[in-house]
C-alpha cells in the first residue's frame, strides 16, 4: 500500500515546497517536469523556491504524454544525476514525471496546477502507447502540494472535469461489487467506502462548486486525493475506474476530437448508473449544476461515436468485469443513450 507522506492543500502552499523537501529528507538535484504553459503558471516558481532553499533544480518541458516522452525524461534525469522528480502541471506532466521516477526508483512530488483528474495522488499514470491511451502502474507521489490559489485560477472546465472523474466512483464501485458477486473477485470494503464518500461530497456540494472559488478547488482536490488513497488501499484502480472509464477510453479511440477524460467519465457514469438500475438522474442533475457536460452535444462529440463507444467499451479491459458484461446490443446502446438524454 503506497500513500503520499505529505499532502498540502490550501492558499499559497507552494511556498512550502522547500520545507517539504527538507521534511522528506530529499537531497541532491531536482528535475522539474512541466509543460510550456504550466512552466509560466508554476514551474518557474517551483524552481526558484527550490534554488532559494539551497537545491539545484532544472526544468524539462514535456510534449505528448507518451511512453517515448517518459523514456526521454528518464534519460534526462539520469544524465543530470537527478535525486528526485517533480511533476508540475494539470495531468500530463504529473503522469510523465510519475512514470519516469518509478522506472528510476526515485522519489516523486506532485504539484498540480489544476484539479482535472485523480492522477495527482494515485499510483496510476495515463500515457499513450502506440497512439492509444493506456493506464500504467506507478509509484504514488511521496508528497502532493496543491496550491488552491493556482488551481482556482485554472480554466473552470478542468475543475468540472475533475468532478466528473470523482462522481464516476459510484458506478466503479457498483461494477466492483458486481465482479465480486459474479466472479468472486476481491472487494475491499474500506477502499469502496472511501471512494463513495468522495463522490457523495461532490454530489452534495454540486451547487456550491463555482469558478474562481478557492473553496471549490480545495473541495475537489481533497476528493481527488481520497480517490488516489482508495486505489492505493485496494491495490488497483477498481474503486475509481469501471465501465464508465472503459466507455471514456473507447471514446478516446473512436472520436476524432475526444473531450477531457473527466468529462467523458461523467457522461459515462450517467449511462452506466442507468444500466445498474440506480439514480442516474441525480448524477446528471449534479453534473449540470457544476457545469460539466451531460450529453454528446455538450462534449462536442457526434452521437454516433457515443453509440460506437458503448458497443466497444467492454473490449477495453476484457479482464475487468463490469455491468457491460460481454457487450451491449445496438438497440440496448441506443436505448440507454436516449433515455439518459446523452444523445437526441
Amino acid at each position: 500500500m503506497q500513500l503520499p507522506r505529505d499532502v498540502l492543500v490550501g492558499h499559497g502552499v507552494i511556498e512550502s515546497i522547500g520545507r517539504v523537501c527538507k521534511d522528506l529528507k530529499l537531497e541532491g538535484n531536482a528535475l522539474i517536469v512541466t509543460g510550456k504553459t504550466t512552466k509560466t503558471v508554476a514551474g518557474k516558481k517551483v524552481r526558484d523556491l527550490l534554488l532559494d532553499s539551497g537545491k539545484n533544480a532544472e526544468i524539462v518541458l514535456t510534449s505528448s504524454p507518451s511512453v517515448e516522452e517518459v523514456e526521454r525524461v528518464r534519460e534526462i534525469a539520469q544524465e543530470k544525476a537527478s535525486a528526485f522528480l517533480l511533476g508540475v502541471g494539470s495531468g500530463r506532466s504529473i503522469d510523465i514525471a510519475k512514470l519516469a521516477a518509478t522506472r528510476l526508483q526515485l522519489p516523486f512530488i506532485s504539484v498540480p496546477t489544476a484539479a482535472s483528474h485523480d492522477g495527482i495522488a494515485s499510483s496510476r499514470a495515463s500515457v499513450l502507447d502506440n497512439g492509444r491511451k493506456a493506464s500504467a502502474e506507478a509509484n504514488a507521489p511521496l508528497a502532493v502540494i496543491a496550491d488552491t490559489e493556482i488551481i482556482s485560477a485554472a480554466p473552470f472546465r478542468l475543475l468540472a472535469a475533475g468532478c466528473g472523474d470523482i462522481v464516476s466512483n459510484y458506478t466503479a464501485v457498483l461494477d466492483w461489487e458486481l465482479a465480486n458477486r459474479l466472479r468472486n473477485e476481491y472487494f475491499g470494503e474500506y477502499a469502496a467506502a472511501l471512494s463513495r464518500m468522495a463522490a457523495r461530497v461532490i454530489l452534495e456540494s454540486a451547487s456550491s462548486i463555482k469558478p474562481e472559488l478557492e473553496s471549490s478547488a480545495r473541495l475537489v482536490v481533497k476528493a481527488l486525493v481520497s480517490n488516489g488513497v482508495a486505489m492505493s488501499i485496494a491495490g488497483s484502480s477498481r474503486p475509481a475506474s469501471g465501465s464508465e472509464h472503459m466507455f471514456s477510453h473507447a471514446l478516446d479511440r473512436l472520436a476524432p476530437n475526444p473531450a477531457l477524460h473527466g468529462e467523458q467519465c461523467g457522461v459515462g457514469t450517467i449511462m452506466m448508473m442507468y444500466l445498474h438500475g440506480g439514480d442516474w438522474q441525480e448524477i446528471r442533475t449534479a453534473l449540470k449544476a457544476i457545469g460539466a457536460p451531460t450529453s454528446a452535444k455538450e462534449l462536442g462529440i457526434e452521437d454516433r461515436y457515443i453509440l460506437e463507444a458503448l458497443l466497444e467499451a467492454h473490449k477495453i479491459r476484457p479482464e475487468r468485469y463490469t455491468i457491460l458484461g460481454s457487450g451491449l446490443t445496438l438497440s440496448a446502446a441506443e436505448k440507454v443513450a436516449k433515455l439518459t438524454k446523452v444523445i437526441e
